[in-house]
């Protein structure tokens, strides 16, 4: 009997993969992949061009259907996720407006959603489980429409990242709770449209006549359309799964929803969460998500998060000619924790837990190379995703003294290991990188009536090092101090930008 193969896609902030899995062994059987070419400007701009997501999307899957041979008419479902929030405004042909999909990542609305966050953030805390940030569609919209880069008359619909691949594959429009809610637009208590949220946004008429039909993870969009499945070497009218946002496909992965395992994970974004029975009153964590359609699920996604883990290694990388950020891990080892005094707060994407803090050596001394450079940067991605893993647990979210690693920087043992140091127990560590794929491929499975358990992802258990705990803690306690105290310098800075 021949198994059946299921695709996932995953679209994340700097790259796209398409993965190709056997239901019969949850093996991963083809993959294919490339960077995307962000074009990141210096106010804040961080956009994808339409022809490179279209590029990039239809080269995937051409290279895993070659992979697969004739084994692509085993091919059942695909599924597509991909990083939340950003901005995906389609006109009404259809097209991306002005040509280009806007990152999670983009900085361009920070002060507006800081404005928007001072007047009435906890009101929106209380109502969709976050406050305003920059990176939502929402403040984003607002500010491209006040630069007139947007007009209103132009848009027809507003989706996300994964939407917009489901979009290009089979012409159908929809998401799911979990990229809404992430985006702070459902309401946690009815799981509906946030009116509260809509109408804080100051273009509420605009975006609730653009919104998207919300549709359950597991169910069908639609099927592939002919043109793309002779571009992609699949069979036509293929059905494409509704998938949740990358984050909860990475969960059901590995299994941690069943299991209530608290999850790090190191990619661009610095992202570390739990799911967990609903508390009331909410918990003062970055943001609550409510994953399932409807109000009636009894637990919610906590999100303690910044905006750049990966992807200050990968700043350091391009400022100093290493060919990726493993480079920067290889050059950090020459140096011991903690760099010869040198620390960095790593916020080069903007954001993060303490008020105001953007990204910053501090202490560099002439006897201070790119190795100690290297190295700071590194220690202090870890110890930031220590933090926010010690603020859930601090909490009651979470089994105590459990954590799974995924995303690309968990391929590298040693990052694992100083993570595992730092909290001082071990860490289990997804020996499939591609769990963002795995798990879009199982929610496709889902939507055939399959049981979406048997492509879950194997795992390893990493040990810290023992010795060398006490250490790494006291390093992880200097580093809060620290970034606490460099509020008001940045205060000042902001100052003279202004």
């Amino acid at each position: 009997m021949k198994a059946d193969i299921f695709i996932g896609i995953d679209m994340g902030s700097s790259s796209l993969k398409a993965v190709a899995f056997e239901s019969s062994s949850a093996a991963a059987i083809a993959a294919a992949g490339s960077a995307l070419p962000h074009v990141r400007r210096a106010d804040g701009a961080c956009e994808l061009s339409e022809s490179a997501i279209r590029v990039a999307l239809v080269s995937a899957l051409r290279g895993v259907t070659d992979q697969l041979g004739p084994r692509v008419a085993q091919v059942r479902a695909i599924g597509c996720t991909g990083h939340g929030a950003g901005l995906y405004a389609l006109g009404a042909s259809g097209q991306l407006l002005r040509g280009f999909g806007v990152a999670s990542t983009d900085q361009r609305a920070a002060r507006r959603a800081a404005a928007l966050a001072r007047a009435q953030g906890d009101t929106l805390f209380d109502e969709v489980g976050c406050r305003p940030w920059a990176g939502q569609p929402l403040p984003l919209l607002a500010e491209l429409l006040a630069h007139g880069e947007l007009q209103p008359s132009d848009i027809r619909h507003l989706l996300f990242a994964k939407d917009y691949l489901a979009y290009l594959l089979t012409g159908h429009i929809a998401t799911d709770a979990s990229d809404a809610s992430t985006a702070g637009l459902l309401a946690l208590a009815t799981g509906g449209w946030s009116q509260t949220a809509l109408q804080a946004s100051g273009v509420a008429e605009l975006v609730s006549r653009a919104l998207p039909p919300l549709l359950p993870s597991g169910s069908v969009i639609g099927s592939l359309h002919p043109l793309q499945a002779t571009d992609c070497g699949l069979p036509a009218g293929l059905p494409v799964a509704m998938v949740a946002i990358d984050l909860l496909a990475s969960l059901t992965a590995v299994g941690a929803q069943q299991s209530g395992m608290p999850v790090a994970v190191l990619g661009t974004w610095c992202v570390n969460v739990v799911m967990a029975p609903r508390q009331h009153p909410k918990p003062a964590v970055a943001a609550i998500v409510d994953p399932r359609l409807g109000s009636a699920s009894e637990e919610w996604l906590y999100m303690e998060n910044s905006p750049s883990s990966m992807a200050n290694m990968a700043w350091l990388a391009r400022q100093f000619g290493w060919p990726s950020a493993a480079a920067v891990v290889d050059a950090a080892m020459a140096s011991p924790l903690g760099a010869q005094g040198l620390r960095f707060a790593p916020f080069i994407n903007g954001g993060g837990p303490f008020a105001g803090v953007e990204a910053a050596f501090l202490g560099l001394s002439h006897h201070h190379g790119r190795t100690e450079m290297a190295r700071a940067v590194v220690d202090a991605v870890m110890a930031l995703h220590a933090y926010h893993l010690r603020r859930l647990a601090s909490l009651g979210l979470g089994s105590p003294g459990r954590v799974a690693v995924l995303g690309g920087g968990a391929r590298d043992h040693r990052l694992v290991q100083l993570l595992a140091t730092m909290l001082g127990h071990p860490v289990q560590r997804c020996g499939d990188d591609e769990t963002g794929a795995r798990g879009a491929a199982l929610w496709a499975a889902r939507s055939q009536g399959l049981p979406a358990e048997m492509l879950q992802a194997p795992a390893d258990v990493v040990e810290p090092d023992t010795p060398s705990i006490a250490a790494h803690q006291a390093y992880c306690a200097g580093f809060e101090r620290q970034m606490r105290g460099l509020a008001d310098a940045f205060a000042s800075q902001n100052e003279v930008r202004a």
